[in-house]
């Protein structure tokens, strides 16, 4: 039986890996409305958080200092630029890893040393295809934006100014073994099962945290509309399919497509909302899902 999940367990952001910050701004910032909410200089990488019109966040990482530490430059040499980890806060880093430990899970990469950012990480192995980043944190860092971050905005087709900024609503995470995702995003990382549903091909529950980031767990089922589906994952446990955002206009997005028929994931409220989909050649590796708002 799986422990008892972790409490006041918040997912906190969903981080993207890329060669530079500046080369996603143009897509987060002008197109999408994010702002900035911090950034620095790290060992092996530099972290920049932007934020959407509902709060959630999303964290670009790009190498730094790879001498000293050089697995962020590793990863985008083996994989490309594309979803990295999610990272979720938690109120006692010692208490979550007795409660990893408890559901058997090893945790690795664990570091107390800073008292203000306690972290561990759970393997994409272990994670189903994902780095899962715990972490206890003192304060809500805030910075000023660098210089050039873009302040232009995508204006509507009327003319009439700016679009609203986006929202950034949910990661639809896709698993080979659904049970085995909701083990762990559920019943050790605490998310609250708020929709379920099945497709052509799939089958999908949705997980919410108190916070305004949700994910969605996608597994085929059995039967030839689930060939699409299984073979993108291939012989991996899951992987980040997309992320879904509503915005205003989002046709007039740089590189927007109409999503295809039988896109994974877009059951339940995204059907038959008119979504895009911009592919993940088009933004470093990160497929987005906009529907409108």
């Amino acid at each position: 039986m799986t422990p008892p999940s972790l409490k006041q367990i918040v997912l906190d952001h969903v981080a993207h890996a890329v060669p530079a910050w500046k080369d996603a701004w143009a897509r987060y910032a002008p197109d999408l409305g994010a702002e900035w909410k911090s950034g620095g200089e790290g060992t092996g990488f530099s972290p920049a958080q932007l934020h959407f019109a509902n709060g959630a966040r999303i964290e670009l990482l790009m190498p730094h200092d790879t001498t000293t530490n050089d697995f962020l430059a590793r990863f985008l040499e083996r994989n490309g630029p594309g979803p990295h980890h999610l990272t979720f806060k938690v109120p006692d880093l010692l208490a979550a890893l007795d409660a990893v430990r408890d559901a058997g899970f090893d945790p690795i990469g664990v570091d107390l040393r800073d008292p203000g950012w306690k972290e561990a990480f759970i393997h994409p192995k272990q994670a189903t295809g994902v780095v899962v980043q715990l972490a206890q944190a003192l304060v809500d860092w805030a910075s000023s934006p660098p210089e050039g971050y873009p302040t232009e905005r995508r204006q509507k087709k009327n003319g009439d100014g700016p679009v609203a900024p986006a929202s950034l609503l949910r990661v639809t995470h896709a698993v080979a073994d659904l049970s085995t995702g909701v083990d762990l995003f559920s019943g050790l990382l605490g998310g609250h099962v708020v929709d379920r549903g099945t497709g052509p091909g799939e089958q999908w529950i949705d997980l919410r945290w108190d916070g305004p980031l949700g994910v969605r767990l996608v597994a085929p089922t059995d039967g030839p509309e689930s060939k699409e589906l299984s073979a993108w994952l291939g012989d991996r446990t899951g992987r980040v399919h997309h992320l879904l955002l509503t915005a205003e206009e989002p046709d007039t997005l740089v590189g927007a497509d109409p999503a295809p028929p039988g896109l994974p994931g877009l059951g339940g409220s995204a059907h038959g909302s008119c979504p895009i989909v911009i592919e993940p050649e088009k933004n470093l590796g990160l497929r987005l899902v906009v529907v409108p708002s």
